[in-house]
C-alpha cells in the first residue's frame, strides 16, 4: 500500500516485559505508525493491542559464560526466521534493535543493503556490565564485547541513547557523529500513575521496596546488607523491606537474608504485574537504588518518585541527575552511610514529603514518558518520511 511504513522492533526478551519497548511501540502506533515486534514469546505478549505480533519459544535461561552464547545464538536465529517472514508479508521501511546484547547488527547490515533504516537503542553498555558483572576489565571477552559494540554503533543509521553518558560512549568509541545521536530518556508515564494513596495513617511500619530484573550489576546485596545493618545491628523492627524481581542471582540473595537473620524483615515477592507494581508503590515509604554504575539512568527511582516515594541511592553522576532533589545519596558502594540514609527518613516524615514532592515534579517536568516521546516518534518521521496527520492501519496478529 502506497505510503504505509511498517516498523520491526526486534527484542531479546517479551515485549510483556520490556518497558521501553512497550512506551516506544504506543508512542508509534498513536503516531499512526504500523508497528511490528518480534520478541521472545510470553503470554502477557498479546496484550500489548495494536500491533503485528512475531515471537519464538525462548530458550533456557543462560546459568554460564557458554550458556548465554548459546541462548543467544537461539535468539538471532529465531529473530532471523521472523524478519524474513515479515519481509514477505507485511514488509517495513525500518528496524530497530536494541542493547544488550549487542549482537543483532548481524540482521541489520543486509537490512541496510535492501534499503531499510536502522536505528540502534543504546540503553545499557555491554562492556561495563560485564566488567561489573564478572569483575574483568580486559581479557578476550571485554575486547570482543567493545568489538560488538562498535559494530552496532556502525551498522545503525542513527542511534538512541537513554542519557549524555550513553551518547559520550556512542561518540568516542562508537565513533557516530552527533547529528545521528538522539537522546530518548525511559521515564514513567505520567499518564498511568495513578493517584492516591494506600499507606495507613499513624502505621508503625515504614516500608522500602526495591522492584527490578536482580542482577549482580544491580547491587541489591548491598541494600540487603544495609537492611542487615539497620535491623539486626541498631535492633530496628520498624522498618521493612520488599525486594520484588526476579532474576539469575534471586535464589542467592535469598540465602544471603536468611544468612543475615533478616527473616520477617525482607520479603522476596517474585515477578509482579503492573498492578501489583502500583499496589506496591502506594504501599511503601521509599525506594531503593543501590546501583552502583555510574552510566545508568536509574529507571526504577523514576518510578518511585512518580509515586512521591523518595529515593535513597548511591551519589552517582547519572543517578543524581535522574533523581534531582527527590532524594537522598550515599557515596558510592557506603553501605553504611546508605543505611543511615534509610533510617533518616524513616524518622523524618517532613523530610520525606518534601522529597517525595520534588522526585514528583522531577518526573512531571523533567523525566516523564511524555517528555521523551515526541522526539522518539520524531526520529522516526525523519528518517522514513510518514508525512504528519497521516493515519496508517494497525492489526494485532499473532503469526
Amino acid at each position: 500500500m502506497k505510503g504505509r511504513r511498517v516498523l520491526l522492533v526486534v527484542e531479546n526478551l517479551p515485549i510483556a516485559r520490556d518497558h521501553r519497548l512497550r512506551k516506544q511501540v504506543s508512542a508509534l502506533v498513536a503516531a499512526g505508525f504500523a508497528v511490528t515486534v518480534v520478541c521472545r514469546r510470553d503470554p502477557a505478549n498479546a496484550k500489548v493491542q495494536g500491533i503485528t505480533l512475531r515471537d519464538y519459544p525462548a530458550p533456557p535461561d543462560a546459568e554460564s559464560k557458554l550458556g548465554y552464547l548459546r541462548e543467544y545464538g537461539w535468539s538471532v536465529l529465531m529473530a532471523a526466521w521472523q524478519i524474513v517472514r515479515s519481509l514477505a508479508s507485511e514488509g517495513f521501511d525500518a528496524v530497530q534493535v536494541a542493547s544488550t546484547p549487542d549482537i543483532y547488527f548481524v540482521l541489520t547490515l543486509p537490512l541496510r543493503l535492501l534499503g531499510k533504516r536502522v536505528v540502534f537503542d543504546a540503553r545499557d553498555l555491554s562492556p561495563e556490565i560485564y566488567e561489573r558483572r564478572y569483575h574483568r576489565s580486559d581479557g578476550a571477552a571485554v575486547t570482543m564485547l567493545r568489538a560488538l559494540e562498535r559494530a552496532s554503533y556502525r551498522s545503525a543509521d542513527h542511534v538512541l541513547v537513554v542519557n549524555d553518558s550513553v551518547a559520550q560512549v556512542a561518540m568516542e568509541r562508537g565513533h557516530v557523529p552527533a547529528a545521528r545521536v538522539t537522546r530518548v530518556g525511559n521515564g514513567p508515564v505520567q499518564g498511568n500513575v495513578q493517584p492516591g494513596t494506600a499507606k495507613s495513617p499513624g502505621r508503625a511500619v515504614h516500608q522500602c521496596c526495591w522492584i527490578g530484573l536482580m542482577g549482580p550489576q544491580d547491587g541489591v546485596e548491598l541494600a540487603l546488607r544495609a537492611a542487615h545493618r539497620i535491623v539486626r545491628e541498631h535492633g530496628r523492627s520498624d522498618i521493612r523491606f520488599v525486594f520484588a524481581g526476579t532474576g539469575d542471582i534471586l535464589p542467592g540473595l535469598e540465602a544471603l537474608a536468611t544468612e543475615l537473620g533478616l527473616q520477617g524483615a525482607v520479603e522476596f515477592p517474585g515477578w509482579l504485574d503492573p498492578e501489583q507494581v502500583v499496589a506496591l508503590l502506594r504501599e511503601s515509604d521509599l525506594g531503593l537504588e543501590p546501583n552502583l554504575e555510574d552510566f545508568v539512568s536509574p529507571v526504577k527511582a523514576m518510578e518511585y518518585m512518580a509515586y512521591g516515594l523518595p529515593v535513597v541511592a548511591f551519589d552517582l553522576h547519572e543517578t543524581r541527575i535522574t533523581v534531582g532533589g527527590g532524594g537522598l545519596f550515599a557515596p558510592p558502594g557506603d553501605v553504611e552511610a546508605f543505611a543511615d540514609c534509610i533510617e533518616l527518613l524513616a524518622d523524618d516524615p517532613a523530610t520525606r514529603e518534601k522529597l517525595g514532592r520534588e522526585g514528583k515534579e522531577q518526573v512531571r517536568t523533567v523525566c516523564a514518558w511524555e517528555l521523551q516521546a515526541e522526539r522518539y516518534v520524531g526520529l522516526y518521521r525523519t528518517l522514513i518520511g510518514k508525512e504528519e496527520g497521516e493515519t496508517l492501519p494497525t492489526s494485532l496478529e499473532r503469526v
